[in-house]
């Protein structure tokens, strides 16, 4: 075998392999994101946390049972819905706790979609946020949330061994 033709092979295992590996990292890669929206038609604070259907999949087996079916089980979506809600929650400047109600829950694409809301307080300068749904099963879960309809978008990032986030309203309602 010449040299050029063996070359070719070479580069084209090593391409594979790093496709590969690619793929491979991409499923490891364990993120939520969730908007938090002050809605003014509604006067509502509406909740939007959206986790990849295959990260939900996985959970809802490590924290259920190992025959947990998200996809075509009504109560185990319920039961991840539950889930999501209790370790996550909007405190006001007090660290009063917010009275969030859960909405819904739907599949969309590759998507699991799980709605809150609560009335929007009179005068709320800021929040203090805890998004700690993934983070007790995988210590690597990234959790990023963005609050909008109050001022510009803020952007926050639970990572690590963050419980706690907040953020201020120049404006004050």
């Amino acid at each position: 075998m010449t040299t050029k033709p063996l070359r070719i092979i070479q580069l084209s295992v090593a391409l594979l392999l790093l496709m590969a590996a690619q793929v491979a990292f991409a499923h490891q890669i364990k993120a939520a994101i969730t908007t938090v929206l002050f809605n003014p038609r509604t006067q509502n604070i509406e909740i939007m946390h959206r986790f990849n259907l295959h990260d939900a999949e996985h959970a809802v087996k490590a924290l259920f049972d190992k025959k947990a079916d998200i996809l075509g089980d009504k109560a185990t979506q319920q039961a991840f819905a539950d889930y999501v809600a209790q370790r996550f929650a909007l405190l006001d400047a007090d660290s009063a706790p917010l009275a969030l109600k859960t909405v819904g829950f739907e599949i969309e694409g590759k998507f699991f979609w799980v709605y809150q809301e609560t009335a929007q307080p009179p005068k709320l300068e800021g929040l203090t946020i805890r998004h700690n749904a993934l983070r007790d099963l995988w210590p690597a879960q990234i959790n990023t949330l963005n609050v909008e309809g109050r001022g510009d978008i803020q952007t926050l990032t639970f990572r690590d061994n963050i419980e706690l986030l907040s953020v201020e309203f120049k404006h004050p309602h």
